[in-house]
């Protein structure tokens, strides 16, 4: 008889688990809007959720350590006419989230380390460039204040956040609505689905499609693809008998994919989240219970089967921590933000191990805050792979920096010469918006104090009554 061999890997034990009912996010009205995104974003710092809201559009940011009941009056960002569609926090500035709406237009937000008295009404800028709503959100993974966004026109549209102008508009890529679209890990590439049901790889600097595949997967509906550490495509879609698949491709070789599993009939998309240094894909369909998480590896059959996480209430959506964010002395290599109706859950998973020490096989260094590239150097044609920090001793989120806005003089044709100007002339008037907001917060405040004490001299006065009266 031939022996059995077990496949070697590490992460062949990841064992999921929900957080303790007190570390839960409770009482948050979690938008309805039917939209295919994740409807939360979150970070090292901050967890954002698109929430219900009358007269527009708005989203909620908690720093993370605010668990427990939320109070139905805490601030929200508002700002946008129609529904927030989709987030997306800044990969280079804990700080800095932008939000798209149905109403066409992008908002780049800043969000203050204290908690705010009032809602976030004024966004540091608006980006305004589409014609129908905007569903897609994506920061470039190694260039400053570059920022993508496709919407219901089928245009995709990058961004200078930094000056509130266009860098490329790509108008005649996709026929029809875009699903999905993903940077590769230097940015250099983007991998789009669309519902003529072709997947695209694009060189957006070039406006050209490098490769692509009709059809990957044969059902009607919407597929969602993401590129791999090494280049490779990772798409999840449907089959022609409406059963959901996982498919592992090579741009180099369309014809076929190099592997495909096949798992349960269901309605839900299935939204992939991929995490580059365990070379893990976690699955979380809109409506499941459910999180399946796939090993990519260089052997057949390249794509493995690890475990699911189950519960028994339905995702409405789904927030993924970047790796910094995670706690590495309790072997953490995964952490989900699961919205239910009314609440938002943390699901951790974890590779269990004896020891205490610092596990550096499951914490190679990962991409940190700092970007590679400005984005006029990424326009120009260079390409750097992410910064990498070291985890060995936890990560500490830096402290609140400013989104510093350069808005060009539109009758300026010639591009400045020479030295980059310091950027000192347009930190003033983002310093006065600062400055004011802070003085609004501190007169609130006062009036609060104020409406106190009046309160406490009419019980005291009230109380001094009833003596009197006793007497």
């Amino acid at each position: 008889m031939s022996r059995r061999v077990v496949r070697q890997s590490k992460f062949r034990h990841v064992f999921g688990q929900a957080a303790k009912a007190d570390q839960a996010y409770e009482d948050i009205r979690v938008s309805k809007v039917t939209w295919d995104s994740s409807f939360c974003a979150v970070n090292p710092k901050f967890l954002a959720i698109i929430v219900e809201a009358g007269g527009g559009g708005a989203f909620i940011v908690l720093p993370l350590a605010k668990t427990g009941r939320v109070d139905k009056n805490y601030p929200l960002v508002t700002g946008h006419t129609g529904p927030v569609l989709d987030i997306d926090w800044c990969p280079h500035n804990d700080n800095v989230i932008a939000s798209a709406s149905d109403d066409t237009t992008i908002m780049v937000w800043q969000i203050p380390d204290y908690t705010p008295v009032r809602n976030i009404t004024e966004p540091v800028i608006t980006l305004e460039g589409h014609s129908k709503r905007v569903g897609i959100l994506s920061w470039h993974p190694t260039a400053r204040n570059v920022l993508l966004s496709a919407g219901g026109d089928n245009v995709i549209i990058i961004w200078n956040v930094g000056t509130g102008e266009v860098l490329l508009s790509l108008d005649d890529m996709h026929p029809d609505v875009i699903h999905s679209v993903c940077w590769n890990s230097n940015g250099s590439l983007l991998a789009t689905t669309c519902k003529d049901k072709t997947l695209r790889i694009i060189d957006p600097r070039k406006s050209q499609v490098v490769a692509e595949r009709a059809r990957p997967h044969e059902g009607a509906r919407p597929l969602r693809a993401v590129f791999t550490a090494d280049g490779k495509l990772l798409s999840t879609g449907f089959s022609r008998m409406s059963e959901r698949q996982l498919a592992l491709w090579d741009p180099n070789n369309f014809e076929e994919p190099v592997a495909l599993q096949e798992m349960d009939t269901s309605n839900g998309v299935l939204l992939p989240f991929y995490d580059p240094d365990s070379s893990i894909v976690y699955l979380c369909g809109k409506g499941d219970s459910s999180i399946r998480y796939f090993e990519i590896t260089d052997e057949p059959p390249f794509v493995h089967y690890l475990n699911t996480f189950g519960s028994k209430e339905p995702q409405r959506g789904m927030g993924f921590m970047p790796k910094r964010g995670l706690d590495v002395s309790k072997c953490e290599i995964a952490r989900f933000y699961k919205l239910h109706e009314r609440k938002c859950e943390p699901i951790i998973m974890t590779v269990p191990r004896k020891s205490d020490l610092f596990q550096d096989d499951l914490y190679p260094d990962t991409p940190g805050p700092e970007p590679a590239l400005e984005a006029e150097e990424w326009l120009s044609g260079q390409d750097a792979d992410p910064v990498l920090i070291s985890l060995k001793d936890g990560y500490v989120p830096p402290k609140h920096r400013e989104l510093r806005i350069t808005k060009r003089n539109i009758l300026d044709v010639h591009p400045p010469s020479g030295p980059r100007r310091s950027q000192s002339a347009s930190e003033a008037p983002l310093l006065q918006h600062t400055l004011e907001t802070l003085l609004e917060e501190i007169k609130a405040l006062r009036e609060r104090v104020q409406a106190q004490e009046e309160r406490i001299t009419a019980l005291e006065n009230m109380l001094c009554e009833l003596v009197d009266g006793t007497d």
